[in-house]
């Protein structure tokens, strides 16, 4: 992803961006942080010296549109959508139910603070759409946690300069013990989806 990153520059942060928040998980944080170490200017090679300012607002409007977008695939398509493609995510009528109960209870609050949760984030945009969140709060609010999100993304890779690599480095060891325990916790969770959306249909 850096070499990514280093050769695009600002197309890389503004498309991962735009990707991650529509619902694909693809390690946006990751861009934003190395987006913000570019614009540091303290990494050799030929790299793109970014600008720190514009980073933070590409990074913020991707965010939005991105976000936007999947707010309308969940509005517009809905049960059908999930009906068409759901076996292909794993969602079932019963996930949609509980979206649906759980943004009638904490919808706002889960709009704004959802953003700062990997991996929840990306999906927080399709189930406001899904619950039918009204447009304009759905993006008050996620126009508020994405500017807090990627302004504290961005400016922690500027900081960190270039020390990026040797803070991650140091964290190297314990990253592959996490990932390895991060496998195993998504191969059981994909198992477990993949039983309950056979079951579900197969009642159907």
């Amino acid at each position: 992803m850096t070499h990514f990153l280093e050769t695009w520059g600002y197309v890389a942060v503004f498309g991962l961006s735009f990707i991650s928040s529509m619902g694909l998980p693809v390690g946006a944080e990751l861009a934003l942080i190395y987006g913000g170490v570019l614009a540091s200017g303290q990494i050799p090679g030929e790299a793109h010296h970014l600008n720190l300012v514009i980073v933070i607002v590409l990074a913020i409007l991707a965010e939005v549109l991105g976000s936007l977008a999947g707010y309308l695939l969940g509005f517009y398509g809905g049960r059908p959508l999930v009906d068409r493609f759901g076996k292909f995510v794993l969602l079932t009528h019963k996930d949609l139910d509980r979206a649906e109960a759980w943004f009638a209870r904490h919808g706002e609050p889960l709009v704004l603070f959802g953003r700062f949760i990997p991996l929840l984030r990306s999906f927080v945009s399709f189930a406001a759409g899904l619950g039918e969140m009204a447009v304009a709060k759905f993006l008050a609010f996620t126009v508020i946690g994405c500017a807090v999100w990627c302004t504290a993304l961005v400016s922690l890779g500027y900081a960190l300069g270039s020390s990026y690599n040797h803070v991650l480095k140091g964290f190297s060891d314990a990253g592959y013990a996490l990932a390895v325990l991060a496998v195993l916790a998504v191969a059981a969770v994909f198992a477990r989806r993949i039983r309950e959306v056979r079951a579900e249909r197969n009642t159907a």
